[in-house]
């Protein structure tokens, strides 16, 4: 059910662009935004603007999922890397910055962004309506909108200072594409280290990838160039609770009994920084870093 225009979404009407048109600006309405051609799009009661339609979004992130990722998280687990992220956003150097985060969650990163840049303004975009309900009231300077990073973003050319993409999949031609000429983008990914004595624990969580790296940087070359790797890593000393909980807020949960979580882990990730480059002709204008999903959700490493 659609709810009164969120006043929050103003300041953010200039990011927008019709998901229809991909050109049209998006205007308020009586519990919706439209654009001139007569495209609508409803404001969820939540709070956030529903602007992905058609098709079926590819996210496993369901309520019980993001239930367990607002407890976890609460905990303060990943603090670190939440300061991590916010550190390396705040080097924008534009004040006051407009940041992107491209699967936002429940708007945890983001939230710990604009705490960081007084005056910054954000907005998140999800393909999970209930991880959404949460990002709508993560922060007062922050708007959420439901979207899938494997489509062009609804969003005007040239308009974010900073896109954060955090355990999230990539889609580098469309993050180049709404960056300003001197924006950034940050991207967190798990190392091989991350929750590894968990996957012991317990064999049937996915572990990571280890031709991921490679293929990050593959993807991103064209359109980034590297300004720095900061390794986040540390042990975490798992309580019960926080450890079904930590398993719980990926999908490997509805395939594992997590019997016997608890203890001690290692948190490890990687976080850089990009810097926009100048698009050369043979750069692809489209495209993500990762196929879609299958049904049961993306890649169970937890983080959002």
């Amino acid at each position: 059910m659609p709810a009164p225009f969120s006043r929050a979404l103003v300041p953010l009407l200039d990011l927008l662009r019709c998901p229809t048109c991909r050109t049209s600006r998006l205007s308020p309405a009586p519990g919706a935004l439209r654009c001139p051609a007569g495209h609508t799009f409803d404001i969820a009661r939540p709070g956030y603007a529903a602007l992905l339609t058609g098709a079926r979004a590819t996210s496993g992130d369901d309520a019980p999922m993001v239930r367990a990722r607002e407890r976890f998280l609460a905990t303060g687990g990943y603090a670190p890397l939440r300061r991590a992220v916010a550190r390396l956003a705040a080097g924008t150097g534009t004040h006051p910055a407009t940041v992107v985060d491209a699967g936002c969650g429940t708007g945890y990163y983001l939230a710990g962004v604009l705490d960081r840049l007084p005056g910054a303004r954000g907005l998140g975009l999800d393909s999970s309506a209930r991880a959404l309900r949460s990002a709508a009231r993560a922060h007062d300077r922050a708007v959420a909108a439901s979207w899938d990073l494997f489509r062009p973003l609804p969003l005007a050319d040239g308009t974010a200072d900073v896109v954060l993409d955090v355990f999230a999949p990539r889609n580098p031609a469309e993050f180049h594409r709404v960056l300003r000429p001197h924006g950034r983008l940050v991207v967190v990914r798990p190392t091989p280290r991350h929750l590894a004595e968990l996957r012991v624990r317990l064999p049937g969580m996915v572990a990571v990838d280890p031709d991921k790296e490679r293929r990050l940087h593959r993807a991103l070359d064209p359109y980034f160039e590297h300004g720095g790797t900061e390794r986040v890593e540390y042990g975490l000393d798992l309580g019960a609770a926080q450890a079904l909980d930590l398993v719980a807020m990926t999908p490997s949960a509805r395939h594992l009994e997590p019997t016997g979580a608890a203890g001690r882990v290692t948190v490890s990730a990687l976080a850089t920084v990009y810097r926009r480059r100048p698009l050369s002709p043979a750069a692809p204008r489209t495209g993500s870093t990762r196929t879609p999903p299958p049904a049961h959700g993306p890649t169970p490493l937890p983080g959002r």
